[in-house]
């Protein structure tokens, strides 16, 4: 069978879905690997480190895919690389089905198998595999330095001979796998911090790693949903959390936004309001910025200022550390494509949890439920 990378072509996409490291184990697996010429430029891979690995580069022309088989991407297809795609192959990318909504059309259209690494179940036979986890790992850390560079002031506590600097304080909202590195890297650079979150089950987590949980008091479960992940909560939940928020942000000097629904858009836990009460000069990094964001002033991929206050959208933060981000990714990915290769062919086993899970289409289908009631509520 045959493996296809293309370059990546949306703006700032700096990673590519494979490495040499992976390279060698698909070859090895029994697959040809080509390569569009210059897809690892980004991410600082030569096309001959490529060609060293077993791969063949292959110069972008509208025959690119014309006999591969699997096609594996970062960020989801464009309509225009769907158009050239052959009927029925397998393509397995970074795609956000309940959001992306034509972009399942157009590849349903075609009978296109797709796999999201959006949708790996989070089970332990799936850890490898979990790219979700990876990038947000990634944004998770890259953030708090972004923010400590916008920042004017130090993020230790520094004792000089000018007198005694006081650390930065850091809000962390979100203590999934991005929160939690956020608070490790603030630690780690002295900040005092500060963490909430809907799920009271994260606390021990939260405070392992030398931060102060802030919880909203609560007799239930409220925020836990399937899985681990955050649900949505009550609104007395929600208005007590509120308070709360606005009483803590207003001491911060950084503020790190992390909270996300799957299949929903980010709630919104910073109104204009609680902008306006916090310090100048003071910033927030809006992790939810693809998902709609977490402040309602966040602009995705824009850098806005409010009121001496800075609100960074960035939506693509593990892009700008393209080395692990693809190195994370391209593991992720491989482990995922080799536990369904089978004597070198693909075997989609749909009894199988991990491929069932990230299947959403499929014989001309679409498997994934939340997708599919998302698309026929369109139709209604």
């Amino acid at each position: 069978m045959i493996v296809t990378i293309p370059k990546e072509i949306n703006d700032g996409e700096t990673r590519v879905a494979v490495t040499p490291s992976t390279v060698k184990e698909m070859v090895k697996a029994g697959l040809t690997v080509q390569i569009e010429s210059g897809a690892g430029e980004g991410s600082f891979i030569s096309d001959d480190d490529f060609t060293n690995a077993g791969a063949e580069i292959v110069n972008y022309s509208d025959k690119l895919y014309q006999n591969t088989d699997i096609i594996l991407k970062v960020i989801a297809p464009t309509n225009k690389e769907i158009s050239l795609y052959n009927d029925k192959v397998t393509v397995i990318s970074f795609l956000q089905t309940t959001r992306e909504l034509d972009t399942v059309n157009n590849l349903l259209n075609k009978s296109i198998t797709g796999f999201s690494m959006h949708l790996i179940p989070r089970t332990t036979l799936a850890q490898k595999m979990d790219a979700l986890s990876s990038q947000a790992n990634i944004a998770g850390y890259k953030s708090v330095l972004i923010a400590a560079s916008k920042l004017g002031i130090y993020m230790p506590l520094l004792m000089t001979a000018a007198g005694t600097i006081r650390p930065a304080k850091v809000l962390i909202l979100g203590a999934g796998v991005a929160g939690l590195q956020a608070i490790a890297t603030a630690k780690r650079l002295g900040s005092q911090v500060e963490a909430f979150d809907v799920r009271p089950v994260v606390k021990e987590q939260v405070e392992s790693l030398g931060a102060k949980f802030i919880e909203v008091e609560s007799g239930s479960e409220d925020g836990v949903g399937e899985g681990g992940y955050a649900k949505e909560t009550t609104d007395d939940y929600k208005q007590k959390q509120q308070e709360l928020i606005q009483e803590r942000i207003s001491l911060a000097d950084a503020v790190i936004t992390t909270a996300l629904i799957p299949g929903k858009p980010a709630p919104i836990l910073i109104p204009k309001s609680m902008v306006e009460k916090m310090k100048p000069g003071s910033v927030i990094m809006d992790l939810a910025a693809e998902n709609g964001g977490n402040c309602v002033l966040t602009q995705k991929d824009k850098v806005v200022e409010f009121n001496q206050v800075t609100i960074d959208g960035t939506s693509n933060i593990p892009g700008t550390m393209p080395v692990h981000a693809t190195e994370l990714y391209a593991k992720n990915i491989c482990a995922f494509l080799l536990y369904m290769i089978n004597d070198g062919k693909i075997n989609i086993d749909l009894d199988d949890e991990i491929i069932s899970g990230s299947l959403f289409t499929f014989d001309g289908k679409i498997t994934h439920e939340p997708t599919l009631e998302l698309i026929q509520s369109k139709k209604e």
